[in-house]
């Protein structure tokens, strides 16, 4: 029997909001996302804060999160919804 689904294992990453970096300890990522960073995450970003007329960018803090998906595919001589063979 030889295996007509090959599946691929897709990893997806995302970064959540900047915020300030004292904020960014509460910070979850997206329903089925597994946070990859500890604590306050990872100051790489700049967040705005608009006072009156001006806008103040401030150095701040994101969490990267992570995904593994499942993509359905055919193994190789295979094809179709139901991989079917030559």
């Amino acid at each position: 029997q030889m295996k007509k689904q090959c599946d691929q294992k897709l990893l997806i990453r995302m970064k959540t909001e900047c915020v300030p970096c004292l904020l960014n300890l509460e910070t979850q990522c997206p329903a089925g996302y597994t946070k990859i960073t500890n604590g306050t995450g990872i100051p790489d970003c700049r967040y705005y804060l608009e006072i009156k007329t001006h806008t103040l960018s401030f150095p701040g803090c994101r969490h990267h999160c992570m995904k593994e998906f499942e993509q359905p595919e055919c193994c190789q001589g295979h094809w179709g919804p139901d991989c079917m063979g030559k």
